[in-house]
This record gives structure tokens, sequence and C-alpha cells, in this order.
């Protein structure tokens, strides 16, 4: 069984960053990843929030690249288990398993569903979670993005450049995005804003047609649509994490100011973990922290 100083869960920017970040401090270093690399930045060709201008796929490939250059080892394979020994800690993957004096849980999180009517049935068939991989087959339709974040309205200023028109649908009475980017959106002269609606269904034949929709007074009606884009939160992906460590009503996983969870040595950063703030630019702060911290732990 291979031992390492530090496995990183997760190839996102963030299990990325932290794993360069711990090879440079010397420590013998693996990743493991069950899907593809880069996370959920990989749909975006255009990343916000960050130090270098380009695509999600560009960011992730030259942190693989550079990774790979310092000696971090791709273990592949999805995690099933982790399991803290007196110690050490064992990773258990489909592709074998390991050991670490040390393990950061940097993996991330998924996109929330509305759990709507018809969300499954077109899933693929005009309902989207990537503005940037499905934009393109809307040029010259109407479409709807659901939600009211920073993801939302990025997402929302990305279909503009295709689709004839896009109505961007709240269920609060203002954006939760940041101020500079809904002004930007809306300054955008084929997007509106529909406030305090909430989606009630997907409608649609062979593809989506339409959603109904119910205002706050309870008043049903029907927006003619060709696509539905949903952007309504991340769920944290901490299954795989012990049973003993502490995790928020959301599931996000809690740590000290260390980034250390409640079991020694086990740490977490990014999306999985409570309190990230949800932007890039802390996913990196938080990874090269975590490393720093956990090379701290096993030089203590």
């Amino acid at each position: 069984m291979s031992t390492y100083d530090l496995i990183v869960v997760g190839e996102g920017i963030t299990g990325l960053a932290c794993a360069r970040h711990a090879a440079s401090l010397g420590l013998k270093t693996a990743t493991t990843e069950g899907n593809l690399f880069g996370g959920l930045v990989i749909n975006i060709a255009e990343l916000e929030g960050y130090d270098e201008q380009a695509s999600g796929v560009d960011i992730a490939a030259a942190l693989m690249e550079s990774n790979a250059a310092a000696g971090v080892e791709n273990l592949g394979g999805t995690v099933s288990a982790i399991e803290a020994g007196a110690t050490e800690v064992k990773v258990v993957a489909d592709s074998g398993e390991y050991r670490a004096r040390a393990v950061v849980i940097a993996t991330g999180a998924r996109m929330k569903k509305l759990g709507v009517r018809g969300e499954e049935e077109f899933d693929h068939r005009g309902v989207s979670q990537c503005a940037d991989c499905d934009g393109p087959m809307f040029q010259g339709e109407h479409v709807v993005v659901v939600g009211g974040g920073d993801a939302a309205f990025q997402e929302a200023a990305a279909l503009a450049h295709y689709a004839g028109s896009v109505t961007v649908l709240l269920r609060g009475a203002v954006p939760r995005a940041s101020g500079v980017l809904a002004e930007r959106v809306r300054a955008l002269p084929n997007v509106s804003i529909r406030a305090g609606v909430q989606v009630e269904e997907i409608l649609g034949g062979t593809t989506v047609e339409g959603v109904t929709i119910r205002a706050a007074d309870g008043a049903k009606s029907r927006i003619d649509c060709a696509g539905v884009f949903v952007f309504v939160g991340l769920t944290p992906n901490s299954e795989i994490a012990p049973a003993d460590i502490k995790r928020d009503a959301a599931g996000a996983i809690e740590t000290d100011a260390s980034f250390q969870t409640a079991i020694p040595r086990i740490f977490a950063a990014g999306a999985v973990r409570a309190g990230y703030s949800g932007k890039l630019v802390d996913a990196v702060r938080e990874a090269r922290s975590a490393a720093e911290n956990a090379a701290r732990t096993l030089a203590g």
C-alpha cells in the first residue's frame, strides 16, 4: 500500500492548487479524482475573480501540468472512504487503497436542481446547467435562467451572446449576485429580470417549450422559452468524509481556522467547507493555507 505525506481528495481548482503548494513545501503529495479534473469551473469559458484571464479548462489544465512537473502523483479513481488511524489516514478508492500522514478534502460541490416536474424529463433537451456548453444551441431563441446569485448572472451574461433574449427568474425581490455583476447584466439589451417568482414546472414536447411560474401572490403564468438554465446553488460533496467530522445544516464540512476538521490531520478547503465564500480567489487561498497547515502539523 502506497504511503504519502499528503493526499488531496479532489482535482478541482482547490485540490489542484493545494497539491501544487504542498509539493512546493517538500511534501510527497498525491491527488485523486473520480470525475474529470477541474471541477465545475471547466464549464466556464471565462473565469471571473481569478488572477488569470483564461477559461476554466485552461486554468485547470495548467495546474495539472504544473503538478505533474512538481512530482504530484495522480492516483485516479473515485474515493469511497477516508479512515483515520492512530498515525495515518487511509484513503480507499476504486483504484486502490492508499495511506497518508494527512489528507485534504477538496471535493467541491455539485449543482442543485430545482426538483420540479419536467426537469429530469427535459435534461439535455432544453434543461442545462452550462451556458458555455449549450448556449450555442439556442441561437436567436428565448431562454430563461433560474437563480439570483453570481453563477446565475454570470451565465446569463454568457447566454446573451447566443440567445435572442434571456429572462432571469429570481425567487427573491433582488439579486444575490454582486452589485457590479448584476448591473452589468441589467445593462444588456436582450436580458430582462423578473423577481419574486418561482418555477413550478418545465413544459414541452420533444424539447423544452416553456415554464410555469408562480408569483408571491399565488398567481400562475407561463413563459414560453426554448431553454431553461438552472443555477440555484450548490450541495457540498462531503459524503466521503468520516462520520465523526462535523457538518453544517447544508452538509458542508466544519473546520477550525487552520482548515483542520474535528479529526486531526484531516483538513478541508474550498466549496466542500462550511464558511467558504464562493469566490475562486478564496478557494485558492484556502488551498494554499490548508497545505501550509498540513505541512506544519506533520513537521510538529
